[in-house]
This record gives structure tokens, sequence and C-alpha cells, in this order.
């Protein structure tokens, strides 16, 4: 399902009849968090007005510091010695929403430009035009990727000041114990699980389902499948609005791929295929496994270069305490009919519902890139026309015993990132070397660091 995307003076009109006289606007930084700003309604009407140029200025600072607004000391595009000047955010028309928890305020995506002249070219660091340039490259193989995500996340009763007040050690989860699929868990937040279900759809992020994970305070949501630009979007939007509707009940969302060693990850996995616009060019009654050959050329793209975009799939430090054996997060690049133990899993059924999940992502992704990753690797396989020599693992890996296991580290990741031509190819070089360099840098946040564990383990041993 996708949104009819609205006419420009249809839009306008509509922000001029709002409530209020403000406008809100955002655009997404490397690691997936919304940053914006309020605009007023002339300031909006300005940025979008034809022929005037269009856009506003937004500091480019947001492509250059991590989740806490460091400033990465190793970026070349971005940085103090550029002086950390406005780049041009044009907004995107076709996202507007109304926020119906901020009084049917109107909301808007945008993107970075570059501006030379009179003309404008897609920022290469800016992650939703990333996805758009994978996405300008499969038009021109005659596809349309469809995308769906899932994200899993844990619920705890906390604030921001709560959490800081207790040293950011020992939340609160919203429930105790192990109880997926709990109607039972779920009532005793009714008004929060009824405001996420009845509240998101009005914002544009339908939800096919939503339901308790195994896990205290655990959930799990799906995101209707829709084009892979409008998909993002949603995913986007999806985990800040989780954020924001559970503040009013006082309830902290996370969406860390691990937050407890003794309790299953969150994933944030990731359902494809490719449309001609009224065909699903995944399925095909020929085959046993009802595969079309494009279907299993996509899928042997992804097998082949996962670690091409490791970092991209999994993105901070705490991602690889996610990719733990037994702890259903796959940490092989293997794929299986139907099973959830593998990193691809291939649903194959009817010529509607046939497509690939993609498991291995965490919820700590930034759904732009790490949608542009498995569609590039996906597409450069059906660009090579590869084979699928791999066989499907049965049961708990079954199959994969001699297939190399996932790096645990986000510098061995980035590593082969930063070397991948592949990766150079789809994303663009610029944006290959600013975002490994990002990666290396938070690398040494964490080496830097002096955890927890290692209090408990050598404070007064050693």
């Amino acid at each position: 399902m996708s949104r009819a995307t609205p006419k420009a003076p249809s839009v306008i009109e509509q922000v001029r009849s709002a409530p209020g006289t403000a406008v809100k606007a955002a655009i997404v930084d490397l690691d997936g968090v919304i940053r914006g700003k309020y605009l007023s309604r002339d300031k909006f009407l300005s940025a979008v007005k034809p022929g005037s140029g269009g856009g506003f200025g937004f500091c480019d600072c947001v492509l250059g510091w991590d989740v806490n607004d460091q400033v990465y000391d190793n970026a070349h595009a971005v940085g103090w010695h550029h002086g950390f000047p406005d780049a041009k955010v044009r907004l995107d028309l076709s996202t507007f929403r109304t926020i119906p928890w901020e009084n049917g305020m109107p909301f808007f995506l945008g993107e970075f430009v570059k501006a030379e002249g009179e003309s404008e070219t897609p920022h290469p660091l800016c992650p939703r035009q990333v996805l758009k340039r994978v996405l300008r490259r499969a038009e021109k193989l005659g596809v349309q990727p469809m995308c769906g995500m899932e994200f899993e996340w844990y619920n705890f009763a906390e604030t921001p000041q709560s959490w800081a007040a207790k040293h950011f050690v020992q939340p609160q989860p919203l429930t105790p114990g192990m109880y997926g699929y709990s109607l039972l868990r779920m009532s005793l937040h009714r008004e929060f699980v009824r405001a996420l279900m009845e509240e998101l759809p009005q914002f544009g992020i339908q939800l096919e389902g939503l339901h308790t994970e195994t896990g205290p305070g655990a959930y799990e949501a799906a995101i209707a499948f829709g084009g892979a630009l409008e998909a993002a979007d949603r995913a986007v939007l999806f985990k800040n609005s989780a954020k924001e509707i559970g503040a009013r009940f006082g309830i902290m969302p996370t969406f860390m791929a691990k937050w407890n060693p003794a309790y299953a990850g969150s994933s944030g996995h990731i359902h494809q295929s490719l449309s001609d616009g009224k065909t699903n060019l995944f399925y095909s009654a020929k085959s046993p496994r009802s595969m079309s050959p494009l279907f299993e050329s996509y899928l042997a793209g992804q097998i082949s270069c996962l670690m091409d975009f490791g970092p991209l799939m999994w993105p901070t430090i705490n991602s690889y305490k996610r990719l733990v054996d037994g702890f259903w997060a796959p940490v092989k690049p293997t794929w299986g009919l139907d099973n959830r133990t593998a990193s691809f899993r291939v649903i194959a059924g009817s010529p509607k519902s046939t497509r690939l999940e993609t498991r291995c992502p965490g919820a700590d992704v930034n759904p732009y890139l790490a949608m542009a990753a498995v569609i590039a690797a996906g597409l450069r396989g059906v660009e090579d026309k590869l084979k699928l020599t791999a066989e499907p693992i049965t049961g708990a890996n079954q199959g994969g015993e001699n297939i190399p296991r996932s790096p645990r580290t986000l510098i061995e990741t980035t590593r082969i990132f930063q070397r991948s031509a592949i990766a150079r190819d789809w994303l663009g070089a610029e944006f290959v070397d600013h975002f490994a360099a990002s990666r290396e840098w938070e690398w040494r946040q964490w080496l830097d660091g002096v955890t927890d564990w290692e209090m408990k383990r050598y404070f007064e041993i050693i």
C-alpha cells in the first residue's frame, strides 16, 4: 500500500488552511535520527514558492556529527574546516502529512541538495538521496523495488529525566517477563497501544500488525508494504513517532539492537520484492519454489554482497551485541524457505505475497541506508545475472555449518565497506568515505570509554 501523491497546489492550500501558524520540517542524519525545525507558515510558503529557487538553509553539521552531537574529527566533506555553512534543504511535498498529536500541524520531510549556480544536484551525504540514487538505477533496469519494514523494540517506564537520574543504568521495563503475543500485556497499556494503532495511520504510517515480543516490555510492529522510498519514510517516522507518542504515557521506547544480554535483540527486518508497476516479478508459477529467475539473482546478489554493505545494516557498536549465536538474530549470509534462522528468508507463495525478508539488520538501522544497501546488493545480482548456487538451510542452520559468520565488530565491517568497489559503485565514493569515517569515529569513542563491565570485572580484583 502506498499513499497517493498529493498535487503541489493542493498541498499548499491545505497548509494555508491548517490550524496554527507553523509547519514542521525534518531531515534525517547519518544515524537515522530525525533532525528538524518549526517553520512559520510564511517561511514554508517562501521555501516552496515556484520559481523562487526554493528550499531553506539547514546547518550541514547534522551530516558531520554523531548521535551525541559530537563533531567527527576525521571527516573531509563536512567539518570545522568548512565552517559548517548552511546547506540547502528541499522539501518533498509528496511527504505531506498532518500530525494528529500536534493538533493537525503540517509536516514535511526534506533532503539536502547542492546548489551550483542555477542548478541543483543531490547531496552525496544525504541518506534519503543515497536511497534515491539506488532507486534511479533500479528504474534503468525497469524494476520498482517494493519494501516494508518490521521493527522490534523495548519499552520502559522512564522519561529522559528519570533515565538521566539513574545514571543510565537499570531502566524499568514497561511489563515484566517473557510473554510474546500477549493480549493481556498489551491491555495493561491499552491507551498507548490504541494511540499507536489509531494515530500512526492518521500520520501516514499504516501498521499491518502490532504485538508483544518475547521480552520484558518488548513489542513488534509491521509497517505496510509500499514503494521503497515511501517505505523508508514511514520507517524513519515510525521510530520517532513511537517515541513522541510514548512520552505522553511516560513510556520511553528504545530501538537499540541489544539493551540487555539476557534478552533477544531488536530487529529491523526488511521485506522486498520487485515490480514492473503491475506484477510481482519475484513470483513464478513454473518454479517449484515459486521463485522467478529474477528473484534468484536478486537473492544471490544479497548473499554475495552482504559484507560489502555491512555497516549500513549494523551501524553501531551495539549492533554487534545482537549478533550472538542462538539468540534469533542470524549471524551468517544464509537463505532458507520460510526459515527464520536464516539471514534471507524466502516467503514464496501467491503472486501477491512472494517476497524476500532480509532478517539480519537490527532496529538501530537508518532505514534509508539499510534499504539502499539491500536493494543495491540485490540489484547487483540482477545486473550481473548471478545464479543462486547456495542451497537453502533447513532447521537450525543445517547446511550452513561451513559458511563463515558475520564479523563481530563495527570496525571490521567498516573496513570491508570502505574498500568495497561495489559499495562505491552503488552509493558513491564520497558517501562511502564519509560514512566509513563516521563509523571509525564511533569505534574510537567506544575504545576510549570505560564500561560498567570493566568496572565490575577489574575494579576490585586487578
